[in-house]
């Protein structure tokens, strides 16, 4: 099932949330469409390839995606990627740093020419005539991560920033307000996930300060619920920006020989 985050008579945004089912982590997919020429945003594996390529076609024509973004290498995010490169003329952005490991994902030649390396500090990619901004996400899991601000929407697809652990049911649900946000943030897994995977209080502040000034009214992260409206997005980010995570959390005691039995 797919969800109209935002539309108008030439911009579309649009969420696929309950396509992983069984083992797999649930894992979100979004669709931006502008005068019918689209980006698919961390499409995912072998999970969702069939369901995301009929969902999409609800609403746009599949032959007019011009790009498959990957925010970083991880498996749910691009192990599609060589089912999309198969069928449509489209291009990989992908940081530089993953570019040589993608082709792992794929035939023999099938990227040769279709993958753009995003730079680190990143870059604007004109969709049917309208600019997306890629903003640098680096650490936050990987050493090479991304961001995709969309200016009309002015939705902030996040990546692994913001992921909880629900269900895909659990996934389509907006959480609005200051309160809600910490509710949603207490039961739905956000602490140990974010301090497990994130990679550290700096990363994470710096990061949290670049999106204050940028003008977002929608967090959408690749995982669980997303954040809207600009407290919701003031508490997430006041709550992120000092986040003990990742190395901040490590001493000697979690590196040690012999493993336990």
């Amino acid at each position: 099932m797919s969800t109209v985050l935002y539309a108008d008579t030439s911009h579309k945004c649009i969420a696929f949330t309950d396509l992983v089912e069984g083992d797999g982590i649930q894992a979100n997919q979004f669709l931006i469409v502008h005068e019918g020429e689209g980006m698919l945003l961390d499409p995912g594996g072998n999970l969702t390839y069939k369901h995301l390529l009929a969902g999409m076609a609800e609403h746009f024509l599949p032959s007019h995606l011009d790009y498959v973004f990957a925010s970083h290498e991880d498996p749910d995010v691009v192990a599609s990627a060589n089912g999309w490169l198969l069928i449509t003329e489209a291009k990989i952005l992908i940081a530089e740093e993953w570019t040589r490991f993608l082709p792992h994902f794929c035939t023999k030649g099938m990227t040769t020419g279709r993958v753009i390396g995003i730079p680190p500090a990143g870059m604007w990619v004109e969709l049917g005539g309208q600019e997306l901004a890629i903003v640098p996400a680096h650490y936050l899991h990987a050493v090479g991560n991304f961001h995709v601000y969309d200016p009309i929407s002015r939705i902030l697809f996040s990546g692994d920033v913001g992921a909880n652990l629900v269900s895909g049911s659990g996934a389509a649900a907006v959480i609005e307000g200051t309160a809600a946000f910490a509710a949603h943030r207490a039961s739905a897994g956000m602490e140990a996930f974010h301090r497990r995977y994130m990679g550290g209080r700096k990363v994470c502040a710096l990061w949290a300060e670049m999106v204050r000034g940028m003008d977002v009214e929608w967090i959408a992260p690749q995982h669980g619920a997303s954040f809207r409206g600009k407290e919701t997005v003031a508490a997430f980010l006041d709550w992120f920006a000092e986040l003990d995570s990742g190395p901040d959390l490590v001493d000697a005691a979690d590196f040690h020989y012999p493993p336990p039995r």
